[in-house]
């Protein structure tokens, strides 16, 4: 069975196109006593392995993380190489593992709860090595992010309309971003030249950004894109 406007295959006991959001029209949906094909209820054991593995895995990392900070104790007397471990795992299960275990986890809250982990992981690494580069570098390059990529997610998730002009800024907004990480790099390393790598991801990534911008103003070629590639 297929949509009858955009074509995509569909599954027994669909009533919308999960791609256009038609509706799909069949003579045995037509009848008010017609039952879905699919049993409810059919995949609570999936969910119920799925916390299950959550848990091990959980467990796993947890002793990992334990075990080099034991072995560094035991070895050196103190925490030295075990802290770059133990925060990449702990930092790793936040951004990876966390939001698995919510059912629909929402992005615009969980993206600035990774930015902030990564922070707090690069602060860490700045103080154990007793660098000075976190609030003129890493600070400002991973606010700066944070702020980039919550917005868009933000926009992508509540906003239905305008795909194209939020896509083609975010990408913009990432080219900006390269030229902000050699700004900074440059206050942090006064001595040290970086040759303007900036300009060529902030040139490429414009040209791009303005490039889905266009094709959103320009509605023949965004209708034409769009019955093509379905976006």
């Amino acid at each position: 069975m297929y949509c009858i406007k955009c074509g995509v295959e569909l599954s027994e006991g669909q009533r919308l196109c999960p791609l256009c959001k038609t509706k799909v029209y069949h003579p045995d949906y037509l009848k008010e006593d017609t039952q879905l094909i699919y049993p409810v209820g059919e995949f609570k054991s999936e969910e119920f392995n799925r916390k299950g593995l959550l848990f091990v895995t959980t467990i796993v990392l947890l002793l990992a993380s334990s075990l080099v900070v034991i072995f560094d104790l035991s070895i050196s007397g103190k925490i030295s190489w075990s802290g770059y471990v133990a925060g990449g795992i702990v930092l790793s299960y936040i951004i990876s593992i966390l939001p698995l275990w919510f059912r629909n986890p929402n992005p615009v809250i969980f993206v600035p709860c990774d930015f902030v982990a990564a922070g707090g992981y690069l602060l860490y690494v700045c103080l154990h090595t007793g660098g000075k580069w976190f609030m003129s570098l890493a600070f400002p390059v991973t606010l700066s992010l944070g702020i980039f990529v919550t917005a868009f997610v933000t926009l992508i998730k509540y906003v239905r309309k305008g795909k194209l002009y939020i896509y083609g800024g975010f990408i913009i907004a990432l080219g900006i971003w390269c030229g902000m990480i050699e700004f900074f790099m440059r206050l942090s390393f006064p001595g040290f030249s970086f040759i303007h790598w900036s300009l060529y991801p902030l040139i490429s990534l414009t040209v791009i950004g303005l490039m889905l911008i266009i094709i959103a103003i320009v509605k023949p070629l965004k209708e034409s894109l769009r019955k093509m590639f379905f976006i």
